[in-house]
């Protein structure tokens, strides 16, 4: 008990700590040759993403506080405070939350994970690769990771009891281990898949005006950080949570789709077809998904009634990011990031001369600012500093930024990933046995998919 007392209390100190911190930059005097408000902005940046990691308080009472009190003290103007609210990766979401409540309320969702497990067998290797497979196949449908492990560790532990995997058994730790991962990491590989993704996407069109496309991105990254992300995924389960079924029942028949259910996978496809094609069209995502989000509001649709809307709908989230969307902003007009570029950058092994050892620093940035700061403050974090890594490196400004996806997709402890955490937890595995299968991940991704990914870029004329 003691132990547990301790661990529950350290976010609360460190929180503190992180508090005191902010008021002394907040109140110290500007040394001579600073601007007064590169203090000011250090305090308020400090202050938002401290509590973002400790998570002593809900995320959206820390990005209230940080909209009211960058106000107050006037750290920036309000275009540049609030700049989170007007970026499109704010209406992605937006719009992809709403497309997720109706993927719930109709039980779409549930019926694909169902069909997808029942395609693969009773054996306990079968159904590890069913649960990868419906993780990463929910990524393009529903955007919110939260929203997929709420819905698939459920599943999990309901297959788990179906093939006799009782509570304690590798095999029924081993299948939430499949879904909780397989439903982060190679969502990464997919623009619209999590929050990280889209503070990136927010933050390199609000600080250098530059628009990700779904079909580009996905290239990019999808074929390893992806795929082959998710076939490590796969053995590192089976390695490390080795076990046997034993079925206990049959497969119950799936009942006929609904009339919900048919019209929101119209919606679902056609919506994946533009998202698809945005470089012939041009549309942003943002703007295809908050129609699709209005399209399943509308009377008549109902997919999304207003009551669901009213009740379900995460409008913490919302506030979250752009937050953490506006925290880069000031990063960039305080001079903040001027400062801690000229201080960080000579301190890396940067070479205009030697591509691959760029690419292993600005990707080893990532995952070590992903421990410190969790992963999804990696994209509010390090974009500032970007265009000062580009010089620095010789590479385009577009390569360094998704470098740093590369990073918080490395993943070392599970803490570094909030919704990872909750699925744990809903699925009743240990952080013990978790780390060790997330540091073991990163080992293989380290020596293995890095190399595959650095290889794949330049052949997509990324890396020179």
């Amino acid at each position: 008990m003691p132990a547990t007392t301790a661990t529950m209390t350290l976010p609360k100190w460190t929180a503190l700590a992180v508090f005191s911190l902010a008021v002394t930059l907040l109140l110290l005097p500007a040394p001579e040759g600073w601007e007064p408000r590169v203090l000011r902005g250090a305090g308020l940046v400090i202050f938002a993403m401290g509590f973002f990691a400790t998570g002593v308080l809900p995320e959206f009472v820390t990005g209230l506080a940080f909209f009211a009190v960058a106000s107050l003290i006037a750290v920036a103007p309000a275009e540049v405070i609030f700049a989170g609210w007007s970026s499109t990766a704010l209406w992605l979401t937006f719009g992809g939350l709403i497309v997720g409540i109706a993927v719930n309320r109709t039980g779409l969702g549930a019926r694909l994970a169902a069909r997808l497990t029942g395609l693969f067998g009773e054996t306990y290797k079968a159904q590890v690769a069913a649960m990868v497979l419906v993780g990463v196949a929910l990524a393009f449908l529903m955007p919110s990771t939260l929203g997929r492990v709420i819905l698939l560790v459920p599943i999990a532990l309901a297959l788990a009891d179906r093939l006799g995997l009782t509570a304690g058994r590798n095999g029924r730790h081993g299948l939430v281990m499949a879904v909780a991962c397989a439903t982060w990491m190679p969502a990464v590989a997919i623009l619209p898949a999590n929050v990280p993704n889209m503070v990136l996407a927010g933050t390199a069109e609000t600080l250098y005006g530059m628009h990700f496309t779904y079909g580009a991105y996905l290239l990019l990254h999808f074929p390893v950080t992806g795929l082959l992300k998710a076939v490590a995924i796969y053995f590192v389960v089976l390695w490390l949570f080795p076990d046997r079924a034993e079925p206990a029942s049959a497969i119950a028949e799936a009942s006929p789709m609904t009339r919900d259910e048919k019209v929101l996978a119209w919606v679902l496809a056609v919506t994946l077809a533009l998202w698809a094609l945005d470089f012939w069209h041009g549309v942003s995502p943002a703007w295809i998904a908050l129609s699709a989000g209005v399209i399943c509001l509308l009377p008549g649709v109902d997919l999304v009634r207003q009551e669901d809307f009213m009740t379900r709908f995460n409008t913490a989230s919302v506030i979250y990011i752009a937050a953490v969307l506006s925290v880069a902003a000031i990063i960039v007009d305080s001079g903040v990031g001027r400062e801690l570029a000229a201080r960080i950058l000579p301190l890396l092994p940067l070479d205009p001369a030697s591509p691959a050892t760029n690419f292993a620093t600005l990707v080893g940035l990532g995952s070590m600012t992903g421990v410190l700061a969790t992963a999804p403050s990696v994209p509010a974090v390090l974009p500032p500093f970007a265009q000062d890594l580009a010089t620095a490196t010789g590479l385009p400004l577009v390569s360094v930024l998704m470098t740093f996806a590369l990073g918080y997709s490395t993943v070392f402890l599970p803490y570094q990933v909030p919704p990872l955490v909750v699925a744990l937890q809903l699925g009743g595995v240990g952080l013990r046995r978790a780390g060790v299968f997330t540091l073991l991940l990163a080992v293989v991704t380290i020596a293995l998919l890095l190399p595959l990914s650095y290889i794949w870029w330049r052949f997509l004329g990324y890396l020179p």
